[in-house]
């Protein structure tokens, strides 16, 4: 019986060590040697800059960042603004690290213009008294022609966690209309939105373990899943119906920490962060029926947080190189601070003379990919056989940290970056600041 009982034993953690043992090792067990920062377009001293609210120092903790592009009749973009969820409480109130203390501050939406680099905090009309905001992440629909937009966000409230619905209106960007409030038994651990129409979206749960169990159930449970990396989680599709009830319908299962979500431009696509196993999972979606049929996955250096595709359909993912860093931060421990590091992934295609574009003028895979940055992400990730990684901005918390979204205006080639636990959000611009 005994051998038995070791043999499955013994099983179990090969698979475990197979399917875990390099994130654990390089995210949890090993403090990364990351540069103070890095930026790919130049010395980040001279390109980036983080961008506060000086005026009342509310524009902290923000997890997500999103274009709210402004579209003509034949869909070229006029305008892009960009929209952040941001919750300064979040110290005292988070759902997914902990700790649940405190959920009465409200966090807050901003705007903020590309084109003039104006800032506001924007003002939610016709939110329910007494309802929390909590808001992680947010989507929205593109305006065409004027159109008011409609947004989707996920909000951790107190009793449970929610999808709030607000509409945008062009004419009145700094002012959102709260619609409705959407709840169901399958919103365990909502974490990140991408719209497929006005009315629908795909949606990641993170935890099924989640800290809203009993103490000390919540935190022990909720840690184990998040370092364990057991598929637990999901990905659904929600449809709002006109009446405000939805449907949903789970569209991957077997997700180990499903974090991020992002809809390739052309629809076709789907990439979804898994932070646990360090990689994030690509799909094939069928558009008629929003079906996902897993196609690849591609290995990075950290615990992805959140994904974003750029005009060109390269998808950028930020997120976190070491676990106990960021937990040291989340406890507000003296002194503590955590890396962030933000990439790239293109699909390398062949060109007509038969070599991969994005391995022309690099090294050879052999000498190592990512040979510009710092820290190579070819020393913690294995290489890609589809796709090219590529490191954008890499910091050991110094000039910032904690990472949860990048972006790049691909008109611009402007990087924008948020920090779970930061002041302000990076802004790094393709020409020298003199800053």
């Amino acid at each position: 019986m005994f051998y038995k009982f070791a043999a499955v034993l013994t099983t179990l953690l090969a698979i475990f060590v197979y399917r875990s043992g390099r994130p654990l090792f390089h995210i949890v067990l090993t403090v990364p040697d990351l540069p103070k920062g890095y930026f790919a377009g130049g010395d980040y001293r001279d390109h980036c800059v983080v961008i506060k609210d000086e005026k009342d120092n509310c524009l902290n903790h923000c997890e997500h960042i999103i274009f709210w592009d402004h579209l003509d009749e034949e869909d070229h973009v006029t305008n892009r603004l960009i929209l952040l969820s941001c919750d300064p409480g979040r110290r005292a109130w988070n759902t997914v690290l902990g700790p649940m203390n405190d959920p009465d501050p409200l966090g807050h939406l901003w705007i903020y213009s590309t084109e003039t680099g104006s800032l506001s905090p924007i003002v939610l009309a016709n939110y329910p008294e007494g309802h929390d905001f909590h808001p992680l992440g947010i989507d929205v629909y593109p305006s065409k022609a004027g159109a008011p937009s409609n947004l989707f966000l996920v909000n951790h409230a107190r009793e449970n966690s929610t999808i709030e619905q607000f509409v945008l209106d062009p004419a009145q960007p700094t002012v959102a209309t709260h619609v409705r409030t959407l709840t169901s038994s399958y919103f365990v651990a909502p974490n990140s939105v991408a719209l497929t129409s006005p009315t629908s979206f795909y949606l990641t749960n993170d935890h099924l373990m989640t800290y809203r169990l009993p103490r000390p159930f919540g935190s022990i449970l909720s840690t184990i899943e998040t370092i364990g990396g057991p598929p637990l989680t999901w990905v659904a599709h929600v449809t709002v119906l006109p009446d405000g009830s939805i449907e949903h319908k789970f569209a991957a299962l077997g997700v180990a920490l499903a974090n991020g979500v992002a809809l390739s431009r052309d629809g076709l696509q789907l990439a979804v962060a898994s932070s646990s196993l360090a990689k994030v999972h690509f799909y094939k979606r069928d558009p008629l029926t929003n079906d996902l049929t897993l196609d690849r996955d591609v290995l990075v250096p950290f615990g992805p947080d959140n994904v974003m595709y750029d005009d060109d359909d390269t998808l950028i993912v930020a997120g976190h190189p070491h676990f106990p860093s960021l937990v040291a931060v989340v406890e507000s421990k003296p002194g503590a601070k955590a890396p962030s590091w933000a990439v790239s992934i293109r699909p390398v295609v062949a060109s007509e003379d038969g070599e991969l574009e994005g391995q022309k003028n690099s090294h050879p895979k052999k000498a190592g990919y990512d040979s510009r940055a710092p820290l190579s992400a070819s020393v913690i990730a294995p290489a890609s056989s589809t796709d090219e990684v590529e490191t954008i901005f890499q910091s050991d918390g110094s000039v910032y940290g904690t990472a949860t979204t990048g972006l790049i205006d691909s008109r611009t080639g402007t990087f924008y970056l948020t920090g779970l636990y930061e002041d302000g959000v990076l802004v790094c611009y393709p020409e020298s600041r003199n800053i």
